[in-house]
C-alpha cells in the first residue's frame, strides 16, 4: 500500500506535501498544526480547542469569517482538534485553490490583528455551550473525563479533556490565548499537503507564494510527560440520567506507533469488535448481562488507552458484568487467540486502512493521512509500514501484548442511573469531576 507524494520544506519550516490525482477536478487542502490539549498546562486547558473556533472568526486581511466565500466557490471544510495535533481542511474545486491558500495563509500569519475581545468573548460562550451539550448534558458524557482525571497524574497533559475545564477558559484572558498562537501556530510547527488535481511543481510554488513571507515563529518547547502508571487499582462510580449503569475499565497501553500498540489494536477487534467478537459473545448473547460492549486501543502521541466499556442489562449489577468481563480478558492472557480470530481482525484492519484512503479530503482521506504520518513519524509514505504492523502480528504476539497491558492496575469506572448506587461496583468511590 502506498499514496504516492512529494515533499518539501519551506525557508521557514512549512512541510508541504503534495499528492497528485487528476481524475476529478478538485484539490484537497489539508494543513496540520502539531499542538493539541497536550501541550496546555493544567489551570491553562482548553486553548487548542478554542482556537480552532477562532481560526474560522476571520483574520487580518479577511475580517468577515472563513466558512461563506469557500463556500460560495462549492468548497466542503471543517477542522478538528485532538490532545496532539489540530488540523484544518478544504476540498474546492481547482479553480478555487488560490482562495483557499490566502486564507489559510492570512489566518497562520494574520490571525492575532483580527482577534478582538468580543470575538473571544463570543467563542468562548460557543465553547462552554459545547461543553455542556456534549459532556454535562449528554448520557454518559462525564465518563471519559473521570477516566482521564483516574488514569493519569494531575500534571499529565492526557489528564485533562481537549475541551478543557470551564474555570480555565472563564479565566483565561485575551493575552493568553495570543501567547498561546505565537507560541504553536507557524509554519515551522505545521504540515500542509495538497491532494488532487495540481501539477507539483505548482503547488509548490503556489505554497511559496501564499505562506513563504509567514515568519517561521519559536522553537516548540517540549512536552514533559514522564511515564503513566498507576500504583493499584481504582474503583470509581458516577451517578447520571441514563437507563442503563456502564462499565468503563482503562489501562496504560503503548503510544501510537509503539511497541505493541498494532497487537493490542488487533486484540481489541477481537475482544469488542461486533458480533462475532468475544467479549459480545459471552456477555451479550451467553450470558445476557450486556445490551452492548466494546472494546479499543486508544493510541495517542505520548501514550495510549486501552478500554473496554459494556453497558449493563436493566438490575445487572457492575460487579457482575466486571467480574464476566474479567473472565474474558483472562483467557487472552493466558492463552494465545485462534488463528481465524486473528485473520479476521486484520482482515478488518487492512479494510479500514483502504476505506480511509477512498477520498482526498476530509478528516479521513489521502491528505489527512499523509499529514498524519508526516507530524507523528516524520514520513508521508509510512503507510505500508504502518500496515505491515498489523501483518507481522501473531496469536504469540497478540498474548505477550495483553500479559502486559492487562495484568497492570487499571481504572474500573462504573456510571449508573441517578439514585441506583447499589449498582455500582463494591467499594467504589464517587468520581469528582471538573
Amino acid at each position: 500500500m502506498h499514496i504516492p507524494f512529494v515533499r518539501r520544506t519551506l525557508a521557514n519550516g512549512l512541510d508541504v506535501i503534495v499528492h497528485e490525482d487528476h481524475d476529478l477536478p478538485i484539490v484537497a487542502v489539508n494543513l496540520w498544526y502539531h499542538v493539541g490539549s497536550k501541550n496546555e498546562r493544567r489551570g491553562r486547558t482548553g486553548f487548542a480547542h478554542l482556537f480552532e473556533h477562532l481560526m474560522f472568526e476571520g483574520s487580518a486581511h479577511h475580517d468577515h469569517g472563513f466558512f461563506a466565500p469557500l463556500q460560495r466557490a462549492g468548497a466542503s471544510l471543517n477542522g478538528s482538534t485532538s490532545s496532539d495535533r489540530t488540523n484544518y481542511w478544504e476540498v474546492v474545486p481547482a479553480g478555487a485553490l488560490d482562495l483557499a491558500l490566502w486564507l489559510e495563509s492570512d489566518r497562520m500569519g494574520h490571525l492575532l490583528p483580527a482577534l478582538t475581545q468580543a470575538k473571544f468573548d463570543n467563542q468562548r460562550d460557543v465553547v462552554l455551550n459545547e461543553r455542556r451539550q456534549n459532556y454535562e448534558n449528554r448520557p454518559y458524557g462525564m465518563a471519559g473525563i473521570a477516566l482521564a482525571e483516574a488514569l493519569y497524574d494531575e500534571d499529565h497533559p492526557y489528564s485533562w479533556p481537549t475541551i478543557g475545564y470551564p474555570d480555565d477558559l472563564r479565566a483565561a484572558s485575551l493575552d493568553d490565548v495570543q501567547a498561546f498562537f505565537r507560541t504553536y501556530y507557524h509554519p515551522a510547527n505545521a504540515s500542509l499537503v495538497l491532494a488532487g488535481d495540481i501539477d507539483a511543481e505548482r503547488a509548490f510554488a503556489l505554497a511559496d507564494r501564499y505562506f513563504g513571507d509567514v515568519a517561521a515563529g519559536p522553537v516548540v518547547p517540549p512536552v514533559d510527560a514522564p511515564a503513566p502508571s498507576l500504583a493499584s487499582h481504582a474503583r470509581l462510580h458516577l451517578e447520571d440520567r441514563v437507563e442503563l449503569p456502564r462499565l468503563y475499565l482503562a489501562w496504560h497501553s503503548p503510544a501510537l506507533f509503539g511497541d505493541g500498540d498494532a497487537d493490542l489494536d488487533l486484540l481489541a477487534d477481537v475482544l469488542g469488535g461486533g458480533k462475532t467478537s468475544r467479549l459480545y459473545r459471552a456477555l451479550v448473547v451467553e450470558q445476557e448481562l450486556a445490551t452492548e460492549v466494546t472494546a479499543v486501543q486508544y493510541s495517542r502521541e505520548l501514550t495510549g488507552m486501552f478500554q473496554v466499556v459494556a453497558t449493563a442489562r436493566p438490575d445487572v449489577t457492575l460487579d457482575r458484568l466486571h467480574d464476566a468481563v474479567q473472565a474474558c480478558l483472562d483467557d487472552v492472557r493466558e492463552a494465545p487467540i485462534r488463528e481465524d480470530e486473528l485473520q479476521r481482525s486484520q482482515v478488518q484492519a487492512e479494510a479500514h486502512f483502504i476505506y480511509r484512503l477512498q477520498t482526498i479530503g476530509g478528516f479521513s482521506g489521502k491528505s489527512d493521512q499523509l499529514n498524519a504520518y508526516n507530524t507523528y513519524c516524520g514520513d508521508p509514505g509510512y503507510v505500508g509500514e504502518d500496515l505491515a504492523r498489523y501483518g507481522r502480528a501473531t496469536p504469540a504476539t497478540l498474548q505477550a501484548a495483553a500479559a502486559r497491558c492487562l495484568s497492570q492496575p487499571y481504572v474500573a469506572l462504573g456510571v449508573v442511573p441517578t439514585g441506583q448506587v447499589a449498582l455500582a461496583l463494591a467499594d467504589a468511590s464517587q468520581a469528582v469531576v471538573q
